[in-house]
């Protein structure tokens, strides 16, 4: 099999996807003006939207000049700057730029930037330093043992437990299950033999459903202790998704009211501009954004939204199926992860299917850490995508 030429070309229809979604974000956005104007610090987001999509952008064209083998290069140098910024968040250091958010100490907040949240960058730097390691250790034991299998799968859970144990302390759950979620997807590449991955899948499935079950039968003992352990947003999102009748004015006020609001759009929506049910949803510009664009453009309107998303995963896996690197297809990969979690997770806590936790909807909620984020991982997928070498008698 000999090397035949490269693909060199852009990958248009997932750039067109990218664009699509920036529209509709910005869109959205903008018809949010009237009622996030009341508040002097929300004014005029959909500009502010369009900058970080600008800048997103910019790093797109900056990661398509280099190989994307570089990053592995620099992989262990990646992963190191996302723990530095987390251990100093977790010391609240340093003490005039370490902010804190409703509770958690999960931002930077500058002088003329903003707030930066490291955790949304240490989803990407985790993604390729990850690829790295079972690139390395595959290249190492190109003869999978069941020794060697555990061996890979220790090193990906600790060096993903480092991140997740400081983000836990902001706390941040909701960051905790993206990581989770990119781990899951990469360790189902990675060569690992199925009936190791069954049986640890199986475990953790069975631990889930006992705890669910432990809950329901014991709900007084299992608050209370996590109410020792500090987790009471975990009890007051897992009382909200549970028993949504009986705390309507707790955890369960932003699932009720987000489906109010998706509810009362119907069919084809209220119109634009019109938030009568979505206003009242706390954050309803960023995790909630989905219930905005639910009431004004209805079951139509929302449904369109899933449809790019589908398209837009649909493309990421052709890519990740496509290019021959193994390093190249275990990012991808863990990309595809990210974004498929997020994207259920989002919609899901939205119409009561999942607990609540707080992420923002890929490409559309407001946010300048989330976006730039999201546009650094396509920009890493157009890199791979312009790098596919294809050759002559492939059978594809």
């Amino acid at each position: 099999m000999s090397e035949k030429n490269s693909n060199s070309k852009l990958d248009y229809s997932l750039i067109l996807i990218i664009i699509l979604l920036a529209i509709i974000s910005v869109f959205t956005l903008y018809t949010l003006d009237p009622y996030l104007s009341q508040k002097p610090l929300f004014q005029n987001m959909y500009l502010k939207q369009m900058v970080w999509y600008i800048v997103g952008s910019m790093a797109v064209a900056v990661i398509m000049m280099f190989d994307y083998d570089r990053f592995r290069q620099v992989s262990w140098l990646l992963y190191g700057i996302g723990i530095i910024a987390l251990v100093m968040l977790y010391f609240h250091f340093p003490p005039n730029i370490a902010h804190q958010v409703k509770g958690a100490w999960g931002w930077f907040k500058f002088p003329v930037l903003g707030t930066i949240q490291p955790a949304e960058f240490m989803k990407v730097f985790l993604i390729i330093f990850l690829a790295h390691i079972m690139v390395a250790h595959n290249e190492k034991y190109p003869v999978h043992t069941v020794k060697m299998d555990l061996w890979l799968l220790c090193k990906l859970g600790f060096f993903t437990l480092i991140p997740v144990f400081f983000l836990l302390k902001q706390p941040d759950l909701g960051g905790v299950l993206v990581l989770v979620a990119i781990t899951a997807c990469m360790i189902l590449v990675s060569g690992i033999k199925w009936r190791i991955i069954l049986t640890i899948f199986g475990t953790f499935l069975v631990c889930f459903v006992s705890a669910i079950t432990l809950y329901l039968t014991n709900p007084e003992e299992v608050n209370q202790f996590l109410y020792d352990q500090d987790l009471d947003h975990v009890v007051e999102r897992f009382q909200g998704w549970l028993f949504p009748d009986e705390y309507s004015q707790g955890g369960a006020y932003q699932t009720l009211k987000a489906m109010l609001a998706i509810g009362s759009g119907q069919l084809s929506g209220k119109g634009m501009g019109d938030l009568q049910a979505a206003y009242q949803v706390p954050e309803y510009h960023t995790d909630y954004i989905f219930t905005s664009i639910a009431e004004q453009f209805g079951f139509f309107g929302s449904s369109v939204v899933i449809l790019i998303y589908f398209l837009l995963i649909y493309r990421l896996i052709y890519i990740a199926l496509k290019c021959k690197d193994p390093f190249a297809s275990y990012m991808v990969t863990g990309i595809i992860g990210m974004f498929t979690y997020q994207v259920f997770q989002n919609i899901g806590m939205s119409i009561q299917l999942l607990p609540v936790t707080g992420l923002p909807l890929p490409f559309i909620s407001y946010g300048g850490s989330s976006t730039l984020t999201y546009m650094i991982a396509i920009g890493i997928v157009l890199s791979v995508f312009y790098r596919i070498k294809t050759y002559m008698f492939d059978e594809s």
